[in-house]
C-alpha cells in the first residue's frame, strides 16, 4: 500500500542539515526531515553543573532542552504551556542521554554543553531529528573548544543518530510523518551509534501488542536509516 507521502515502506523523507545557522552559539544545526524542522544550538559553559561541583565530581557534562514553538503544529501552543510540558521534559532527557552516551566526560574537562532543540515545524519524528541534529551542534561546539585551547583531545567517541519506525495499516514503515504517526498501530524510536549499536529503543503497541519478529524487522529497517543519517552528519562536519 502506498503511504500518504507516496514513499516506499523503507524510504526516508528528504533530509538536510545546515550548520552555523546561529551566529552566537558555539555550535548550531538546522535539520530538516521532510516537514519536520528543528533548530539545534550548542552553548558552552566554562563550569561543571552545580551537582557535579557539590559532589566533587571530575569531568564535564552534556545536557539538552527540547521545546516546540507556538505554531510548530497545526494548533498554537502558548509560551506559558511550553514551560509546563511533561512531554518536552521526557524528550529533553532522551536527547541528553543519547548524546552523553558517545562523549567521554573526562576529556570534555570541566565544561557543560547544553543542546537546545527548538522545533520550528513539527511533522512527526521531532525527537529523532533533535538527536540527529543535536549531535552535529555538539560536534561543532567540541571543535570550538579545541580551537580555542580549552581542551586538547576530542571527547566524542562516535556519532549518534535516531529514526522512527512503526506499523501502519499492517505494514512496517520507516521514518513516520505525522499523518502516519497519529494512526499507527505501533510507534517506535531507535537511537544508534555510528558502529551500529543501539543506544535506546522506545517502542509502543498503540492499538495491539507486537511480536519479536516485527521488532527485529523494525530494528533492521532503523539500522539502515540511521546509517544514512550518520553518513550525512559526517559530510556536513567535514
Amino acid at each position: 500500500m502506498l503511504r500518504p507521502s507516496l514513499r516506499k515502506s523503507n524510504q526516508m523523507r528528504p533530509v538536510s542539515m545546515e550548520t552555523h545557522i546561529n551566529k552566537w552559539a558555539e555550535g548550531s544545526c538546522l535539520i530538516k526531515m521532510g516537514g519536520t524542522h528543528v533548530l539545534c544550538t550548542a552553548t558552552v559553559d566554562f563550569n561543571q553543573p552545580t551537582w557535579k561541583r557539590i559532589q566533587n565530581k571530575t569531568g564535564g557534562w552534556v545536557t539538552a532542552e527540547y521545546s516546540m514553538l507556538p505554531r510548530a503544529n497545526a494548533t498554537r501552543k502558548s509560551h506559558d504551556a511550553m514551560t509546563h510540558d511533561n512531554r518536552a521534559v521526557e524528550i529533553s532527557r532522551l536527547i541528553g542521554r543519547s548524546l552523553r552516551s558517545v562523549v567521554d566526560m573526562e576529556r570534555l574537562g570541566k565544561h557543560t554543553i547544553t543542546i537546545d532543540c527548538d522545533v520550528l515545524q513539527g511533522d512527526g519524528g521531532t525527537r529523532c531529528a533533535s538527536i540527529t541534529g543535536g549531535f552535529v551542534a555538539l560536534s561543532l561546539a567540541i571543535k570550538w573548544l579545541i580551537q580555542n585551547g580549552r581542551i586538547t583531545d576530542n571527547p566524542i567517541m562516535d556519532n549518534v543518530a535516531a529514526v522512527s519506525a512503526g506499523l501502519w495499516q499492517n505494514e512496517l514503515i520507516l521514518d513516520l510523518d505525522y499523518e502516519e504517526d497519529c494512526v499507527a498501530e505501533m510507534d517506535s524510536n531507535f537511537v544508534m551509534s555510528g558502529d551500529g549499536r543501539f543506544i535506546e529503543i522506545q517502542a509502543t503497541g498503540e492499538q495491539h501488542p507486537f511480536d519479536a519478529q516485527q521488532l527485529t524487522e523494525l530494528m533492521n529497517m532503523a539500522t539502515t536509516g540511521c546509517k544514512k543519517l550518520i553518513d550525512l552528519q559526517k559530510q556536513v562536519l567535514e
